[in-house]
């Protein structure tokens, strides 16, 4: 199929599909920040973002196929890439500019823009093990996520070398699953003393479920959320996190799309990569 042709003297777009909840959307501030640095770079081409929330992958490819034959964008940014994904096979057959961004472990035909998920987990879990700790849980995102997959191979590889017990617990991203999941952790037998977040929405509701059951932070547990933002700095004590320059993350995804629309050669991107900020949810494990 090819897209239907669009008026280039009017302004571009660039697409982008959210298969999640509006609700998650609206306290997620990930997406918004990310966002603001593609408009940052499209804005010097006259161009802006598209956003469409869905609820699922059928219907995110279902917009997909509508933008194609209405030639309503110039190209798509594919985010939340999973396990056997069919999107970019289905974007190359609508002729439609793509680009992968995210883990993605293969070969890309289509442009991409890559972070790297492991390292920063082996980092946090190296710190954890220099303060003591010997249980380490983490509450992940969905499991069908290849940066989920290459967050919770990370820390179990780390957690093995460094001769320390890991213990994984998959959440979807919001509130509740933080606050359930944190008080179901805290309830084994062997309890860990350090959790990792794979969001920082978890991990606030994670901070309060925590200090609900009578835990002093970190005394007796230390809490390290990934992406930084105002709600970590804003908690109390103030989140430990594995920060990520979410805005320049957005920009270089523009970039990308840009040479794909310039027809210019496919270069290798990487997003930048998360680095560890200690606040005041990280200590020594307890005796």
């Amino acid at each position: 199929m090819t897209p239907a042709h669009r008026d280039r003297t009017q302004p571009g777009a660039l697409g982008l599909v959210l298969a999640r909840s509006t609700r998650l959307l609206g306290v997620e501030p990930f997406f918004m920040e990310f966002i603001a640095g593609m408009e940052e770079r499209l804005v010097t081409r006259d161009m802006s973002v598209l956003l469409h929330v869905v609820a699922t992958y059928e219907e995110e490819i279902a917009a997909y196929r509508r933008w194609a034959e209405a030639g309503l964008v110039d190209a798509v940014a594919v985010v939340n890439l999973t396990e056997g994904d069919d999107r970019p096979a289905v974007l190359q057959d609508l002729g439609l500019p793509a680009v992968l961004v995210g883990t993605w472990p293969y070969d890309p035909e289509l442009p991409s823009v890559r972070t790297d998920d492991g390292g920063p987990v082996r980092d946090a879990v190296a710190r954890l093990a220099e303060l003591g700790h010997r249980v380490v849980a983490r509450v992940a995102g969905p499991p069908n996520l290849l940066h989920t997959q290459a967050r919770t191979a990370a820390q179990r590889e780390a957690c093995r070398e460094a001769g320390i017990e890991a213990v994984v617990v998959e959440g979807d991203y919001t509130a509740e699953s933080g606050e359930q999941l944190t008080a179901e952790l805290l309830k084994r037998s062997s309890r860990p003393t350090a959790i990792l977040y794979d969001n920082d929405v978890m991990a606030g509701a994670g901070l309060a479920a925590a200090k609900y059951l009578g835990l002093e932070i970190p005394a007796d547990l230390s809490l390290i959320a990934w992406d930084d933002s105002t709600l970590c700095r804003l908690a109390s004590p103030p989140l430990t996190t594995m920060t990520v320059d979410v805005h320049h993350f957005g920009v270089q995804v523009a970039e990308a799309a840009l040479d794909c629309l310039d027809d210019r050669p496919m270069v290798e991107r990487w997003s930048p990569s998360a680095h560890f900020v200690q606040r005041g949810t990280t200590g020594p494990a307890p005796a």
